[in-house]
């Protein structure tokens, strides 16, 4: 399994690198770039079209590897194959229509963003087609979580927390390479959650993802020369929530506590907080929750005092702090677990300090931040 990690992870960057410098190249060509005005602080157009990237390199080479296994059979396998993979055939070849079905809603989502990335749409429409996804998901293709409460509730709740993420993470997008690295640190550490019971297509999944953020990374950490726009925010979001949603968290018969329900909330704990935060601040001004503004998280540490850099990489940090311990929550008690999630609101309230304490002298002089739109808002 450990081979078959780094091949799928070196690959992914790879794949990554190189589609994303085509389509900056594209994008500044043709005009498809984020100008500066409004809360927007970048002084010169930035390309777009970063999404074509992240969602072409994490859906792609999955459908790619099912069709190919299903081509090869798990039966007879060329001797050329690596004899590690020989394992894997048959279960990458019979998770095909799963492939096509998650995709499918990533490109929903995906094309909706691309639209909204030209022109604006408004949030209604926006979270009209969100929320039919995650129903088509959910309802059609039966991605449900938490079912032991009954399909109504799994339905409801399933839904909620795949448009909910899909938000969180459009919300995040607002600074240089902060989505994508909070994203690939929460793929990982849902990949190691996933690998630790025994699945194979979930772990994979998500280590193709993890790859094809660190290699889109390259292109969007500040100061970023592509931002990756609705059209990947909203991908990553919703590849994301599948994952949790995937990902086994609580199986008496593995050992696995029902308290393992609560891994993807400490996991994206940071993000989830970002999204609330905002909201409320938002709503407390007599504003629309959507509407694009620099009261997120990263905005106010900046504000602070802290250069860019330093702003997402204490946000990716916090979000490290909080998901490693997630990955024993499901073979802990509930009294060593609910310690661990404590560890989690503890870190969560040291952000809130943070953030809120009085600004510095330096913080008052920062004028300006290199950051992208806010698509979703």
């Amino acid at each position: 399994m450990a081979k078959l990690v780094v091949i799928v992870v070196a690959c992914s960057i790879v794949m990554s690198v190189v589609v994303t410098w085509i389509v900056k190249g594209w994008a500044l060509r043709s005009g498809f770039v984020d100008r500066p005005g409004g809360h927007k602080q970048h002084q010169a157009p930035i390309a777009l079209g970063g999404g074509i990237a992240i969602f072409v390199c994490a859906t792609t080479p999955l459908i790619a590897g099912a069709l190919i296994a299903r081509w090869i059979g798990a039966d007879d396998p060329p001797e050329w194959l690596p004899q590690f993979i020989h394992p894997h055939i048959a279960g990458m070849s019979g998770k095909l229509s799963t492939l096509l079905s998650i995709t499918g809603g990533a490109l929903v989502l995906h094309v909706l963003g691309l639209i909204d990335d030209r022109k604006p749409l408004g949030p209604g429409i926006k979270l009209a087609f969100q929320t039919a996804v995650a129903l088509a998901i959910v309802v059609i293709c039966r991605i449900r979580a938490v079912e032991a409460l009954g399909t109504v509730a799994s339905i409801s709740i399933t839904t909620f927390w795949i448009v909910f993420t899909i938000n969180a993470f459009n919300f995040l997008d607002n600074m240089d390479g902060l989505s994508a690295g909070v994203a690939a640190i929460a793929a990982c550490i849902f990949a190691c959650s996933a690998t630790q019971t025994g699945q194979i297509f979930v772990p994979i999944m998500a280590w193709v993802l993890v790859g094809t953020l660190l290699g889109f990374l390259m292109f969007n950490f500040a100061p970023a020369t592509i931002f990756m726009g609705d059209a990947g925010s909203m991908v990553i979001g919703y590849l994301l929530a599948i994952l949790t949603i995937l990902t086994t968290f609580y199986d008496p018969e593995q050992g696995l506590a029902p308290v393992g329900v609560l891994v993807p909330l400490i996991v994206l704990a940071v993000p989830l907080y970002d999204v609330i935060s905002v909201t409320i601040h938002r709503l407390r001004a007599g504003e629309s929750p959507f509407r694009g503004d620099q009261r997120h998280f990263s905005h106010r540490l900046v504000r602070r005092g802290m250069n860019v850099r330093a702003a997402v990489c204490t946000i990716y940090l916090a979000t490290g702090a909080t998901g490693i311990s997630a990955i024993i929550v499901p073979h802990v008690d509930w009294s060593f677990a609910m310690l661990l999630f404590a560890q989690c609101i503890f870190v969560v309230l040291i952000i809130a300090i943070l953030e809120h304490a009085p600004a510095t002298e330096t913080g008052k002089r920062i004028e300006r931040v290199p950051e992208k739109r806010v698509s979703n808002e």
